[in-house]
């Protein structure tokens, strides 16, 4: 059941492709608020999170209260599948803004696919493309130093102007940045100075202009 008046959730339903938004339907409706912390790594768990407005981030901490981003979601994506296996929760999910969700438990879905058995092929292809992502993620730790790494991210999230420069659309914290890089705050600050002082990076009031190409090395 669902809270929500009903021309808002169609809203937010009719955003949804054909395949999730039959899903979403089978689901309770749920409006948390910000920072409300959804999954915890290691617990057993056996719903899914499908996003129909705002924002979740995934990722992990250590016993030094460093954390590592594995990836922020929005509208259409969807959390909590790794561990319809029966198995612990691989990694924390939290709100990062005001955000509403279809909560599907495990039997729902089974009785879903049941009915719809070509939506395992969309949840096996979902998983597929996470394991990539955390694959390739692994890769860039490894293979690259810290400023390599935040070239990446920063490269991956601008959207090119027609003037030349490109453009990270929000001004994504320091904090948030060295979460996704595993690495220091400071550390993150301080190359991000270097940029801004070489010319390469423009802080706006919400956003990040890239002026230049980013240089491979610094």
């Amino acid at each position: 059941m669902s809270n929500l008046p009903r021309d808002t959730e169609a809203a937010l339903f009719a955003a949804l492709s054909e395949p999730l938004h039959a899903l979403a339907r089978r689901g309770e409706v749920r409006r948390y608020r910000k920072n409300t912390l959804l999954i915890e790594e290691g617990d057993h768990g056996d719903t899914l999170y499908l996003i129909l407005a705002g924002r979740l981030r995934s990722y992990a901490s250590g016993d030094k209260g460093r954390e590592i981003t594995y990836g922020v979601y929005g509208p259409g994506e969807y959390l909590g599948e790794m561990s319809l296996d029966g198995g612990p929760r691989s990694a924390n999910v939290i709100t990062l803004e005001a955000s509403t969700c279809a909560v599907i438990t495990r039997t729902t879905l089974l009785q879903h696919l049941a009915e719809r058995p070509e939506f395992a092929f969309e949840l096996i292809g979902k998983v597929i493309r996470r394991a990539r992502a955390a694959t390739l993620s692994a890769k860039q730790l490894a293979l690259n130093d810290v400023y390599g790494r935040l070239v990446l991210v920063l490269n991956a999230l601008a959207v090119a102007q027609p003037d030349g420069t490109r453009l990270i659309e929000e001004r994504v914290t320091h904090q948030a940045l060295s979460n996704r890089l595993g690495c220091s705050r400071e550390m993150v600050s301080r190359l991000m100075k270097d940029l801004e002082s070489g010319g390469y990076l423009q802080p706006l009031p919400r956003q990040w202009l890239l002026r230049r190409p980013l240089p491979a090395r610094w």
